[in-house]
């Protein structure tokens, strides 16, 4: 199964791809198109168009979008602007789209370019695409290898849970 990781931010949006056999994430790159403008349409339509470019609308794929959580577990507003982004995005993609507690993802991404020589804006345009591949390693890293998609305790964009089945 392939993997397309988010990380929504109310001016760029990261990406990353991976998948579970490999295991391999690679940070794509960044939308620069805030979520908000034209009602957050030109957000999707530019999301839709990036993962369509890495994923034909037939080949199986799921979403894991970034969900930004406190330091103490607990959701605060900006799980759920992050939570009705997503909905509407599956709804859009008509992709499963799961969840992935996205804390200090952002502090990874400037971990790993510090002492890059890279320049303040240089990391500004890859800190969004790393932090999406941080959440997708995490993501995967709660999966058993072989597990079919879907089937690890995962949040669904809907709210609700899917279940690792039982033998």
């Amino acid at each position: 199964m392939r993997y397309i990781a988010i990380d929504i931010g109310d001016k760029r949006t990261g990406l990353a791809i991976g998948d579970d056999q490999t295991r391999i994430v690679l940070p794509l790159h960044v939308l620069e198109v805030g979520t908000a403008e034209r009602g957050g349409e030109a957000w999707l339509d530019a999301l839709h168009r990036a993962i369509a470019e890495q994923v034909s609308p037939h080949a199986a794929a799921e979403l894991v979008v970034g969900l930004p959580l406190n330091m103490d577990g607990t959701e605060g507003p900006r799980a759920a602007v992050v939570r009705a982004l997503a909905a509407r995005l599956a709804a859009k993609m008509g992709r499963a789209v799961r969840f992935q507690d996205e804390r200090l993802t952002s502090a990874e991404a400037d971990w790993a370019m510090a002492r890059t020589g890279l320049t303040r804006g240089e990391k500004k345009k890859q800190r969004d695409a790393l932090a999406a591949a941080a959440i997708l390693r995490d993501y995967l890293a709660t999966r058993a290898p072989g597990d079919t998609p879907g089937a690890a305790a995962s949040e669904r964009a809907d709210g609700g849970t899917t279940m690792r089945e039982t033998e």
